[in-house]
C-alpha cells in the first residue's frame, strides 16, 4: 500500500491575532468597570431588599399594635357598666362581691397590657386626654378645672386609648349692680 499524501496545510484559518498590550489593558478595564456596575446593582438590590423587609416589620408591627389597641377598647364599655353597676344600691352582698371581683379581674387583665386609668379631677382640661362634654358655673376653682368625669378615659402605655369625657368648670360672670 501506498502512502496517502497529506494533502497541503491551507492557510483557511488564519492564526489569531495577537493583542497588544494596549488592547488587552482596554479589555481589563471594560471588564473592571461591568464588574463594579454590577457589584453596585448588587449592593443596591441588597439594601431595597433591607429596606423592603424593614417596611413590612413596620407595617406588621403598627397592625398589630392597631389590633391590639382596639381589642383592647372594647373592653372598656364593660367596666364602665361593671362600676356602673357597683354605683347602685345592691341587697345581695354576694352579687356586689361577684361583681367587684369581675371588675377587679378586669382591671387587673388591662394593667397587664399598661392600660391604665387617666385621672382627671380638679386637674386643668386637657383636650389632648378629655373630652368636654358640658360645662358647670362655679367661682371655687379656676376656669376650665375638670369637675366631674362622667365617663373615664385611658391610656395604652404612654398613648390615649379612649379620652375622658368631663365637666369643666366655668366662671360666673359677676352682675354690677
Amino acid at each position: 500500500m501506498e502512502p496517502v499524501a497529506q494533502p497541503a496545510a491551507t492557510n483557511a484559518a488564519a492564526p489569531p491575532s495577537e493583542l497588544t498590550v494596549e488592547e488587552l489593558v482596554n479589555e481589563l478595564a471594560a471588564a473592571q468597570a461591568r464588574a463594579n456596575e454590577n457589584h453596585q446593582k448588587h449592593l443596591y438590590a441588597i439594601a431595597e431588599l433591607d429596606n423592603v423587609r424593614k417596611r413590612m416589620e413596620k407595617q406588621l408591627a403598627d397592625r398589630l399594635t392597631a389590633g391590639r389597641k382596639e381589642l383592647l377598647a372594647k373592653f372598656l364599655p364593660v367596666i364602665d357598666n361593671l362600676h356602673r353597676a357597683l354605683a347602685i344600691e345592691i341587697a345581695s352582698d354576694s352579687l356586689r362581691d361577684g361583681l367587684q371581683a369581675t371588675l377587679r379581674g378586669f382591671e387587673a387583665a388591662l394593667a397587664s397590657e399598661q392600660v391604665r386609668p387617666i385621672l382627671v379631677l380638679g386637674m386643668p382640661f386637657d383636650p389632648r386626654l378629655h373630652e368636654a362634654i358640658g360645662t358647670r358655673p362655679s367661682n371655687e376653682v379656676a376656669d376650665n378645672t375638670v369637675l366631674d368625669e362622667a365617663q373615664r378615659g385611658y391610656m395604652l402605655g404612654e398613648e390615649l386609648l379612649r379620652p375622658a369625657q368631663v365637666i369643666v368648670s366655668q366662671h360666673i360672670a359677676e352682675e354690677s349692680a
